[in-house]
């Protein structure tokens, strides 16, 4: 297995974050590695999301666990891996909480593969994760 884990603290409410989630038309508002974003129902397990980043295919993903105003997690599978992003939101003392983004890779070479890929996938959350808290403070 292969993981990564990554937090920023923010004075943004747990409320916003959430909207801006479950929003997920509008990921590119605040995610630039999103080109064209679609999902095909409501934000809820089960419900598929098709995301293009800027200059590549379309990746399947699919949401696996949404726990409301808590996490959501997001999954897409590739040549025997699993990737699975968890997106959570902690409390962390009056007024402020803490974002959470963390990536497993598992399944078959996962311990080779998952170095290999895994920083290329996440190299943009410092990014995309200061945007998300920026939109959600206005």
């Amino acid at each position: 297995m292969w993981e990564y884990e990554r937090s920023i603290e923010t004075d943004a409410t747990p409320e916003a974050i959430w909207r801006l989630w479950a929003d997920v038309e509008n990921w590119g508002a605040w995610n630039a590695e999103i080109q064209k974003i679609e999902i095909d129902g409501p934000f809820a397990a089960g419900t598929r999301i098709t995301m293009t980043p800027p200059g590549e295919d379309p990746i399947p993903l699919r949401i696996a666990e949404v726990v409301e105003g808590e996490l959501f997690v997001d999954e897409a599978r590739f040549d025997g891996l699993l990737l699975r992003t968890v997106h959570r939101i902690d409390p962390i003392g009056q007024d402020r909480i803490r974002v959470v983004y963390r990536m497993e890779i598992t399944g078959d070479g996962a311990d080779e593969v998952g170095p290999q890929i895994g920083p290329g996938i996440t190299a943009d959350w410092p990014d995309t994760m200061a945007a998300l808290a920026e939109l959600a403070l206005r």
